[in-house]
C-alpha cells in the first residue's frame, strides 16, 4: 500500500511492536513505540471538523503517520444456524481444502435446487454480538464505574469496513446509528434508501452471481479437519461462523465481530485470528484496464476485511462470465501493498486508517448523553462531509430491552458500594 503500510501488516518484524497484544484483562503498557510518538504528534480530528460540526472526508486531512492499531486477539466466537439461530459455540467453523490451481469448479451449479438463501430484508442489527456479550460478561468486566465493560465501541467488522474505504467510495453512501450505554458506544448500521431500492429490484442474474460466493466457499471448506468439501450439499446462507476480537485503534478500545469463512485445517495452524481464511470470487482478468480496476476497487474492500479482524490469508477464485472457477489464487493481506505500488494515485492503507480513528472520535465528542433510547444517526454520501441528527424513542432505536437491563444492572454492579 504506501510507505506506512509495514505498520498495518500483523505478519511482518517491523510492526510487531506497533501492534502489541491488546490482552481483554491485561493492564495498559506505558512504553510508546516510534509509531506513537509519530501518532501523538499528528493532526487531532477536531482540524478535520467545521464549525457546524461535520466530519470531512477529503483524504488530505488523513494522509498521515499510520495510527496505533493493536493485533487483534480473538476473545470469542459464536454460530448461527440453518434457522439463523445463535450458539455460543463453533459449531459452524469449516475447515480449509485446497484446491487445484485451476479447479474449473461450476459456480452454478445448485443455485436452482440446492440454495437456501437468507432474508436479507430482516434487519438484525447488532443482536448476535450483544447475545455474545451476555453470554461472555466474564470476559469483559471491568472496575471502571463509567465503563463496565471496558470498551469503547462494539459493532460488526462490515460497519468499520465501510468506514476505512470510505475516503475513496465514490458510489454508494451509508447511515450509522449510535448509542451510548453505560459508558460504551454502539454502532449500528441503517440500510439507506438506495441501498433499499437496490436490494429490492436485484436483477436475477445479480443474485445467481451472489450466490456464487457461497458455493465456492463450499467446494473449498469441510465440516471437519479431516474432512472433504461436499460440493453437493445445500447451500444455506443462514449458517455461518463469527469471530469476536478485541483491539485498539488509536485510543478507541474495540470489540467487533465478523464472519469467518474457514480456517487453516492443520493441528499446527497459529492460534486465531491466525489460522482464519476468507473466500472470496471474481471475474477473471484479461486487460491491464481490468486488473487495475481489481487493485484500485476490489482489493481495497478485501484489504480492509481482512486487516481489520487480523485475517492473513485470502483465497480468490477468478471466473468466467458463465461461473466456471478458472483460476485460484491466494493473496496475502500483508502484501497487498506491493500490488498496489504500480497503480498511479492508487488507495492508502493510511489514509482508510485515519479516517476510521478520527470519525471514532468524532463519535466519542459527539455522543454525550448515554441514553440507550437516544441514537445519533450519522451519514454519508460521496463527496460531502459526514453530518448527524438524533432522534430519541424513534424507529432507528436498536439497543433491545433485554440486553439494555442486563448491562444496567451490570453498571450498578460496578457503582455499588463496597461491603462493610
Amino acid at each position: 500500500m504506501d510507505r506506512h503500510y509495514n505498520k498495518g501488516n500483523f505478519n511482518s518484524r517491523s510492526h510487531q511492536s506497533h501492534l502489541s497484544q491488546e490482552r481483554p484483562s491485561s493492564k495498559r503498557h506505558h512504553e510508546y513505540d516510534r509509531g506513537n510518538e509519530m501518532h501523538a504528534r499528528r493532526a487531532r480530528p477536531s482540524e478535520c471538523l467545521s464549525p457546524s460540526q461535520t466530519l470531512s472526508v477529503s483524504r488530505q486531512f488523513y494522509d498521515r503517520d499510520f495510527p496505533v492499531y493493536k493485533q487483534p486477539v480473538e476473545i470469542g466466537y459464536f454460530s448461527l444456524d440453518s434457522k439463523r439461530n445463535f450458539w455460543n459455540d463453533a459449531r459452524q467453523l469449516r475447515y480449509y481444502v485446497e484446491p487445484e490451481r485451476c479447479p474449473n469448479f461450476n459456480l452454478r451449479d445448485g443455485y436452482h435446487d440446492r440454495f437456501v438463501k437468507r432474508d436479507d430484508g430482516i434487519k438484525e442489527k447488532l443482536d448476535h454480538i450483544l447475545k455474545w456479550i451476555l453470554a461472555n460478561k466474564h470476559k469483559l468486566q471491568s472496575r471502571d464505574a463509567i465503563c463496565p465493560l471496558g470498551i469503547d465501541f462494539v459493532t460488526w467488522r462490515g460497519h468499520l469496513t465501510k468506514l476505512l474505504t470510505t475516503p475513496y467510495e465514490t458510489q454508494d453512501g451509508w447511515l450509522l446509528a449510535v448509542s451510548r450505554l453505560a459508558g460504551t458506544f454502539y454502532i449500528s448500521e441503517v440500510e439507506t434508501e438506495k441501498a433499499r431500492r437496490d436490494r429490492e429490484n436485484r436483477t436475477e442474474r445479480h443474485e445467481e452471481m451472489m450466490y456464487w460466493g457461497y458455493k465456492f466457499e463450499q467446494y473449498t471448506c469441510a465440516d471437519d479437519a479431516q474432512g472433504s468439501p461436499d460440493s453437493g450439499g445445500v447451500v444455506n446462507t443462514n449458517e455461518a461462523f463469527c469471530t469476536v476480537v478485541q483491539t485498539r485503534l488509536s485510543e478507541h478500545k474495540l470489540l467487533f465481530s465478523g464472519e469467518v469463512d474457514c480456517r487453516e485445517a492443520s493441528s499446527c495452524a497459529p492460534a486465531a485470528p491466525a489460522c482464519y481464511i476468507e473466500m472470496k470470487t471474481s471475474a477473471e482478468i484479461h486487460t491491464p484496464k481490468q486488473r487495475s480496476n481489481f487493485h484500485r476497487y476490489k482489493l481495497l474492500k478485501w484489504w480492509a476485511q481482512s486487516f481489520l479482524p487480523g485475517v492473513p490469508k485470502i483465497v480468490a477464485g477468478f471466473r468466467d462470465s458463465d461461473g466456471q472457477v478458472v483460476q485460484v489464487e491466494t493473496f496475502k493481506t500483508s502484501q497487498i501493498s506491493q500490488l498496489i505500488k504500480t497503480e498511479y494515485n492508487c488507495w492508502k492503507p493510511t489514509v482508510c486508517m485515519n479516517f476510521c480513528s478520527d470519525f471514532l472520535s468524532f463519535v466519542k465528542k459527539t455522543v454525550k448523553e448515554d441514553d440507550p433510547k437516544l441514537v445519533y444517526l450519522f451519514s454519508w454520501e460521496p463527496h460531502k462531509d459526514v453530518t448527524f441528527t438524533t432522534h430519541r424513542d424513534s424507529e432507528y432505536t436498536f439497543l433491545p430491552n433485554w440486553f439494555v437491563k442486563e448491562i444496567t444492572g451490570l453498571h450498578r454492579e460496578t457503582n455499588a458500594p463496597p461491603r462493610a
